[in-house]
């Protein structure tokens, strides 16, 4: 079985690098900097979503499948420097080189670890191999948008035209997953303020479980999967959460949220 590592990452607004860039000292506080960044941003593009060089990684939640089982954890501990938080996502990579799969990695969290990795000194040697020392890379590797080392579910399904794109939530929900449980991506930067990073770091996890269940969708859908092969994935995601519902209650509520028969387990076998 070829690794496969599903991945989503969360942000917050990049407050010591808008105070280098705009020269601020300390008279404005931490909100009141953010606050800023984004009225300027809604003055110029009538949004107030910030520049991908501009966003603080704070949490990288990551599902792995390989032939030893399945795990779905945050990198590093709550409060880790975000170097340390990057450099264990690219180490992991050089360890594994597994498959990527994400929803719009290739459209935000990718590019979003491409600078602050940058930012940060932090090292990814085999993610940026492009055939010069492996020749298994020059003709899919990580970076290419059409290789499948890293597969953007989101894009794939769109045929690479963003006005196709659909939300993970959405479409999850139709498939008969959970679908976002928690909060939402509008809500980390209060939540972060409020000291909330647990809260967000599960709903990086679960956001992570709702991409490997579409994924697990996908393989079946595309025939590299057979209906049982579907089915005992999934099985084994509800029996790896429901080890982890103890310590972590936000995998109860997905559990919850996800009925055993309502993410297409019989449908898999229809003509």
């Amino acid at each position: 079985m070829t690794p496969t590592l599903c991945f989503d990452i969360e942000t917050v607004p990049d407050v010591a690098g808008l105070r280098t860039l705009w020269s601020l000292d300390d008279s404005l506080d931490d909100a009141a900097v953010a606050e800023l960044a984004f009225a300027k941003r809604r003055e110029q593009t009538g949004s107030d979503f910030l520049p991908l060089h501009l966003q603080r990684v704070v949490a990288i939640a990551c599902l792995f499948r390989d032939d030893e089982g399945l795990s779905i954890r945050c990198l590093g501990q709550p409060g880790d420097a975000e170097a340390r938080l990057v450099q264990a996502f690219y180490r992991f990579v050089d360890r594994h080189t597994p498959q990527l799969v994400s929803w719009n990695g290739g459209g935000f969290d990718l590019q979003v670890l491409h600078y602050r990795a940058l930012i940060n000194g932090v090292q990814a040697a085999r993610y940026w191999e492009q055939g010069d020392d492996d020749r298994d890379f020059r003709f899919n590797n990580y970076l290419n948008r059409y290789h499948t080392r890293h597969l953007d579910l989101m894009a794939t399904l769109a045929l690479f035209t963003p006005r196709a794109n659909a939300p993970l939530d959405e479409l999850a929900k139709l498939c008969g997953f959970p679908g976002k449980l928690g909060m939402d991506g509008s809500q980390v930067w209060d939540g972060f303020r409020a000291g909330r990073l647990a809260e967000i770091r599960a709903y990086c996890e679960t956001d992570v479980a709702n991409t490997w269940l579409v994924f697990c969708r996908f393989q079946t859908m595309r025939g590299l999967w057979t209906p049982e092969r579907y089915r005992n994935e999934l099985a084994l995601l509800r029996e790896t959460l429901a080890v982890q519902c103890a310590q972590a209650p936000h995998w109860r509520e997905f559990l919850d949220a996800w009925p055993e028969r309502a993410s297409g387990d019989d449908r898999a076998d229809a003509p």
